[in-house]
């Protein structure tokens, strides 16, 4: 997993609340447990006029110019700014990893569903909570500004503003130091593979006949 430390890019607002993650990433598409090649279909049902299928290349559908992602201010947009409740519906994991492969880093809301909150840690994509008065400031600041950026200091947590304003965020500590240190659950349990290692070996002296029977 990719570690999370200090980022800045263009912010992107997703103006609509209760984005589900049927909305972020279409069931037809989740055809595949790898991370990568979702990003194409983000938000598919909003980027496109047609209704895409699942194996189709999107080269030459035909764009909604009126979305947000599709305009050109916002392209190479890696923050993006969402209204409450944003994740909610169904478990899928694939919704952050359409994020991360579009090339988001950080999704600033007022709520998340709690689901997608907690796979958004798992795949190093930082979600941040922020008030409703603090969001609607973004929003406000973004659609005034041309190419507006924020900058997200996992460390200090705070967002910063182009202005130089620092908005503090709160995340819980084991989080935190999963993302600094890009450290998924696969890779938290590597951090004890010596102890593994060692307890296998022991169970293999005192219990050999359990080895023998899965060869």
């Amino acid at each position: 997993m990719n570690k999370f430390t200090l980022h800045t890019g263009i912010a992107a607002p997703m103006d609509r609340a209760n984005i589900d993650t049927d909305m972020i990433i279409p069931k037809q598409f989740l055809k595949s447990i790898k991370r990568s090649g979702f990003g194409k279909n983000l938000f598919d049902e909003l980027r496109y006029l047609d209704e895409g299928q699942p194996d189709q290349d999107c080269v030459g559908r035909p764009l909604n110019q009126e979305f947000v992602l599709n305009q050109a201010r916002y392209q190479g947009a890696s923050v993006l700014l969402a209204r409450e409740n944003f994740g909610c519906g169904s478990s899928r994991e694939h919704a952050p990893w359409a994020l991360d492969d579009y090339g988001f880093r950080s999704v600033i809301a007022p709520s998340f569903a709690e689901i997608f909150y907690n796979n958004c840690f798992k795949n190093g994509l930082l979600p941040i909570v922020l008030s409703d008065e603090q969001v609607e400031q973004l929003f406000a600041e973004t659609a005034a500004t041309e190419g507006y950026e924020l900058s997200v200091d996992l460390q200090r947590q705070v967002v910063v503003t182009p202005s130089g304003q620092e908005i503090a965020f709160e995340i819980d500590d084991f989080r935190k130091h999963c993302l600094l240190n890009g450290l998924d659950d696969i890779g938290l349990t590597l951090q004890h593979a010596d102890d593994i290692r060692a307890y296998e070996e022991k169970r293999r002296q005192s219990s050999p006949w359990l080895f023998d029977a899965i060869k």
